[in-house]
Protein backbone atom coordinates (compact mmCIF):
# COMPACT_ATOMS: atom_id res chain seq x y z
CA UNK A 1 0.00 0.00 0.00
CA UNK A 2 1.38 3.53 -1.08
CA UNK A 3 1.02 5.90 1.91
CA UNK A 4 3.71 8.39 0.70
CA UNK A 5 1.02 10.53 0.71
CA UNK A 6 -1.59 9.76 2.96
CA UNK A 7 -1.85 13.01 5.19
CA UNK A 8 -5.27 11.66 7.58
CA UNK A 9 -7.40 8.31 7.95
CA UNK A 10 -10.98 7.99 9.02
CA UNK A 11 -12.28 5.30 10.49
CA UNK A 12 -15.90 3.48 11.28
CA UNK A 13 -16.60 2.97 14.40
CA UNK A 14 -19.60 -0.07 14.80
CA UNK A 15 -17.98 -3.15 14.00
CA UNK A 16 -14.89 -2.23 13.08
CA UNK A 17 -13.70 -0.94 17.15
CA UNK A 18 -15.91 -3.00 18.76
CA UNK A 19 -19.08 -5.78 18.24
CA UNK A 20 -22.05 -3.32 17.64
CA UNK A 21 -24.79 -6.10 18.13
CA UNK A 22 -24.17 -6.60 21.73
CA UNK A 23 -23.21 -3.17 22.58
CA UNK A 24 -26.92 -2.58 21.14
CA UNK A 25 -28.98 -5.49 22.97
CA UNK A 26 -26.93 -4.17 26.54
CA UNK A 27 -28.85 -0.87 25.64
CA UNK A 28 -32.13 -2.23 24.93
CA UNK A 29 -32.32 -4.41 27.80
CA UNK A 30 -31.08 -1.66 30.24
CA UNK A 31 -34.33 0.92 28.30
CA UNK A 32 -36.72 -1.89 28.72
CA UNK A 33 -35.89 -2.47 32.39
CA UNK A 34 -35.94 1.61 33.13
CA UNK A 35 -39.45 1.36 31.03
CA UNK A 36 -40.52 -2.01 33.41
CA UNK A 37 -40.03 0.37 36.58
CA UNK A 38 -40.95 3.62 35.00
CA UNK A 39 -44.05 3.29 32.62
CA UNK A 40 -44.71 -0.56 33.01
CA UNK A 41 -47.32 -0.39 30.15
CA UNK A 42 -44.77 0.41 27.55
CA UNK A 43 -42.98 -2.36 28.64
CA UNK A 44 -45.62 -5.28 28.30
CA UNK A 45 -45.77 -3.59 24.63
CA UNK A 46 -42.40 -3.48 23.61
CA UNK A 47 -41.91 -7.50 24.39
CA UNK A 48 -44.04 -7.83 21.22
CA UNK A 49 -41.05 -7.70 18.74
CA UNK A 50 -43.72 -7.41 15.78
CA UNK A 51 -45.29 -4.04 17.39
CA UNK A 52 -41.80 -2.58 18.85
CA UNK A 53 -40.35 -2.91 14.93
CA UNK A 54 -44.21 -1.47 13.38
CA UNK A 55 -43.37 1.89 15.99
CA UNK A 56 -39.96 2.36 14.75
CA UNK A 57 -40.78 1.85 10.89
CA UNK A 58 -44.02 3.87 11.62
CA UNK A 59 -41.76 6.70 12.80
CA UNK A 60 -38.71 6.19 9.87
CA UNK A 61 -42.19 6.46 7.30
CA UNK A 62 -43.04 9.90 9.53
CA UNK A 63 -39.64 11.40 9.32
CA UNK A 64 -38.33 11.08 5.91
CA UNK A 65 -35.94 13.31 6.42
CA UNK A 66 -34.34 12.17 9.52
CA UNK A 67 -33.09 8.73 8.06
CA UNK A 68 -29.60 9.63 8.76
CA UNK A 69 -30.36 10.81 12.54
CA UNK A 70 -30.24 7.69 14.43
CA UNK A 71 -30.85 9.33 17.93
CA UNK A 72 -33.83 11.20 16.69
CA UNK A 73 -35.47 7.74 15.52
CA UNK A 74 -34.90 6.00 18.92
CA UNK A 75 -36.45 8.92 21.09
CA UNK A 76 -38.92 9.21 18.80
CA UNK A 77 -39.94 5.79 18.55
CA UNK A 78 -39.66 5.74 21.97
CA UNK A 79 -42.30 8.81 22.61
CA UNK A 80 -44.79 7.28 20.15
CA UNK A 81 -44.51 3.59 22.55
CA UNK A 82 -45.08 5.43 25.21
CA UNK A 83 -47.93 7.95 24.00
CA UNK A 84 -49.77 4.83 22.09
CA UNK A 85 -49.27 2.40 25.55
CA UNK A 86 -51.09 4.95 27.50
CA UNK A 87 -47.79 6.51 29.38
CA UNK A 88 -46.46 10.07 29.65
CA UNK A 89 -44.49 10.38 26.00
CA UNK A 90 -42.75 13.19 28.48
CA UNK A 91 -40.45 10.09 29.51
CA UNK A 92 -38.85 9.51 26.59
CA UNK A 93 -36.16 12.09 27.54
CA UNK A 94 -34.94 10.12 30.58
CA UNK A 95 -35.83 6.45 28.86
CA UNK A 96 -33.70 7.48 25.73
CA UNK A 97 -30.81 8.85 28.10
CA UNK A 98 -30.48 5.31 29.95
CA UNK A 99 -30.25 3.51 26.97
CA UNK A 100 -28.30 6.40 25.03
CA UNK A 101 -25.22 6.01 28.53
CA UNK A 102 -25.37 2.33 27.89
CA UNK A 103 -24.62 2.67 24.32
CA UNK A 104 -21.22 4.38 24.95
CA UNK A 105 -20.46 1.18 27.24
CA UNK A 106 -18.65 -0.61 24.43
CA UNK A 107 -16.30 -3.58 24.77
CA UNK A 108 -13.22 -2.77 22.08
CA UNK A 109 -12.20 -5.81 19.67
CA UNK A 110 -8.43 -6.78 21.24
CA UNK A 111 -6.56 -4.95 18.14
CA UNK A 112 -8.82 -1.35 18.55
CA UNK A 113 -6.80 -0.07 20.72
CA UNK A 114 -3.10 -0.84 20.44
CA UNK A 115 -3.82 -0.47 16.61
CA UNK A 116 -5.62 3.30 17.39
CA UNK A 117 -2.30 4.08 19.64
CA UNK A 118 0.02 3.43 16.52
CA UNK A 119 -2.18 5.42 13.91
CA UNK A 120 -2.84 8.21 15.72
CA UNK A 121 0.58 8.70 16.70
CA UNK A 122 1.68 8.91 12.41
CA UNK A 123 -1.76 10.28 11.37
CA UNK A 124 -4.47 12.91 12.60
CA UNK A 125 -7.64 10.18 12.95
CA UNK A 126 -10.91 11.38 12.44
CA UNK A 127 -13.86 9.55 13.80
CA UNK A 128 -17.02 8.85 10.96
CA UNK A 129 -20.34 6.82 11.62
CA UNK A 130 -23.78 6.43 11.01
CA UNK A 131 -24.74 5.77 14.32
CA UNK A 132 -24.20 7.71 17.60
CA UNK A 133 -21.44 6.36 19.60
CA UNK A 134 -19.18 9.12 21.02
CA UNK A 135 -15.79 7.96 21.00
CA UNK A 136 -15.28 10.59 24.09
CA UNK A 137 -17.52 8.85 25.91
CA UNK A 138 -16.19 5.46 24.62
CA UNK A 139 -12.97 6.43 26.25
CA UNK A 140 -11.12 7.02 22.84
CA UNK A 141 -11.18 10.44 22.16
CA UNK A 142 -7.77 11.47 22.47
CA UNK A 143 -6.77 9.22 19.81
CA UNK A 144 -9.39 11.44 17.05
CA UNK A 145 -8.43 14.82 16.18
CA UNK A 146 -12.48 15.44 14.99
CA UNK A 147 -15.33 12.87 14.93
CA UNK A 148 -17.80 13.48 12.24
CA UNK A 149 -21.34 11.61 13.10
CA UNK A 150 -24.45 11.09 10.40
CA UNK A 151 -26.38 13.07 12.76
CA UNK A 152 -23.73 16.26 12.65
CA UNK A 153 -22.67 15.94 8.98
CA UNK A 154 -26.89 15.99 8.26
CA UNK A 155 -25.96 12.48 5.35
CA UNK A 156 -25.12 8.98 6.40
CA UNK A 157 -22.75 7.23 4.86
CA UNK A 158 -22.17 6.15 1.36
CA UNK A 159 -23.50 9.76 1.13
CA UNK A 160 -20.04 11.83 -0.15
CA UNK A 161 -20.95 14.56 2.42
CA UNK A 162 -20.62 12.86 5.38
CA UNK A 163 -16.76 12.20 4.40
CA UNK A 164 -16.32 15.59 2.94
CA UNK A 165 -17.09 16.72 6.42
CA UNK A 166 -14.50 14.38 7.63
CA UNK A 167 -11.53 15.53 5.45
CA UNK A 168 -12.39 19.21 6.37
CA UNK A 169 -12.06 18.34 10.03
CA UNK A 170 -8.57 16.50 9.23
CA UNK A 171 -7.03 19.28 6.83
CA UNK A 172 -6.66 17.20 3.83
CA UNK A 173 -7.36 16.33 0.21
CA UNK A 174 -9.47 12.87 -0.54
CA UNK A 175 -6.62 11.62 -2.32
CA UNK A 176 -4.27 12.55 1.00
CA UNK A 177 -6.81 10.50 3.43
CA UNK A 178 -7.65 7.01 3.63
CA UNK A 179 -11.06 5.43 5.05
CA UNK A 180 -11.45 2.41 7.01
CA UNK A 181 -14.34 0.51 8.02
CA UNK A 182 -16.32 -2.83 7.90
CA UNK A 183 -19.21 -2.26 5.81
CA UNK A 184 -18.67 -2.72 2.37
CA UNK A 185 -21.31 -0.88 0.72
CA UNK A 186 -21.12 2.20 3.27
CA UNK A 187 -17.46 2.58 4.24
CA UNK A 188 -15.79 1.00 1.01
CA UNK A 189 -17.90 1.63 -2.14
CA UNK A 190 -19.02 5.01 0.08
CA UNK A 191 -15.21 6.07 0.68
CA UNK A 192 -14.06 4.86 -2.86
CA UNK A 193 -16.83 8.07 -4.45
CA UNK A 194 -15.94 10.53 -2.34
CA UNK A 195 -12.51 9.71 -3.73
CA UNK A 196 -10.81 8.74 -0.53
CA UNK A 197 -8.71 5.28 -0.57
CA UNK A 198 -10.19 2.17 1.43
CA UNK A 199 -9.47 -0.12 3.56
CA UNK A 200 -11.98 -3.04 4.12
CA UNK A 201 -11.95 -4.75 7.73
CA UNK A 202 -12.87 -7.74 7.08
CA UNK A 203 -13.05 -9.86 10.19
CA UNK A 204 -14.87 -12.75 9.42
CA UNK A 205 -13.29 -13.83 5.52
CA UNK A 206 -16.32 -12.58 3.68
CA UNK A 207 -15.69 -12.84 0.24
CA UNK A 208 -16.06 -9.55 -1.47
CA UNK A 209 -18.19 -10.14 -4.67
CA UNK A 210 -20.58 -12.11 -2.31
CA UNK A 211 -20.43 -9.65 0.32
CA UNK A 212 -21.69 -6.62 -2.06
CA UNK A 213 -24.61 -8.62 -2.93
CA UNK A 214 -27.84 -6.96 -2.83
CA UNK A 215 -29.50 -7.49 0.51
CA UNK A 216 -31.39 -5.77 3.33
CA UNK A 217 -29.53 -2.88 4.73
CA UNK A 218 -31.18 -0.52 7.91
CA UNK A 219 -28.30 1.37 7.74
CA UNK A 220 -29.66 5.08 8.60
CA UNK A 221 -27.58 6.37 5.07
CA UNK A 222 -30.63 7.47 3.43
CA UNK A 223 -31.39 6.88 -0.37
CA UNK A 224 -28.06 6.38 -1.69
CA UNK A 225 -27.93 3.33 1.36
CA UNK A 226 -30.63 1.79 0.34
CA UNK A 227 -29.98 1.72 -3.56
CA UNK A 228 -26.88 0.45 -2.84
CA UNK A 229 -27.78 -1.95 -0.18
CA UNK A 230 -30.78 -2.90 -2.40
CA UNK A 231 -28.66 -3.61 -5.64
CA UNK A 232 -30.11 -0.95 -7.75
CA UNK A 233 -26.65 1.12 -7.76
CA UNK A 234 -24.36 -1.96 -8.56
CA UNK A 235 -20.82 -1.28 -7.07
CA UNK A 236 -17.78 -0.65 -9.93
CA UNK A 237 -14.71 -2.77 -10.11
CA UNK A 238 -13.27 0.12 -9.71
CA UNK A 239 -15.37 0.79 -6.49
CA UNK A 240 -13.03 -2.62 -5.02
CA UNK A 241 -11.40 -1.57 -1.51
CA UNK A 242 -7.42 -0.77 -2.15
CA UNK A 243 -6.81 -3.65 0.61
CA UNK A 244 -8.43 -5.72 3.06
CA UNK A 245 -7.32 -6.62 6.89
CA UNK A 246 -8.44 -9.03 9.12
CA UNK A 247 -7.96 -7.06 11.80
CA UNK A 248 -6.27 -3.06 13.02
CA UNK A 249 -3.01 -4.44 13.75
CA UNK A 250 -2.73 -6.02 10.21
CA UNK A 251 -3.75 -2.58 8.88
CA UNK A 252 -0.72 -1.27 10.93
CA UNK A 253 1.59 -3.75 9.87
CA UNK A 254 0.63 -2.66 5.91
CA UNK A 255 1.36 0.72 6.61
CA UNK A 256 4.60 0.13 7.66
CA UNK A 257 4.00 0.72 11.62
CA UNK A 258 5.35 -2.45 13.33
Amino acid sequence: MDIAGLRALTLDLDDTLWPMRPTIERAEAALQAWLEAHAPATAARLRDRVWARAVRAGVQRDHPDRHHDLTFLRREAIRVALRESGDDPALAEPAFEVFYAERQRVELFADARPALERLAARWPLVAVSNGNADVRRVGLGDYFVAHVGAREAGVAKPHPGIYQAALAAAGAAPQAALHVGDDPLLDVVGARRAGLAAVWVNRHGHDWDATVQPKDCGCGGGDMARALHAGSVQPQPHERPNAQVAHLLELCERLGLV
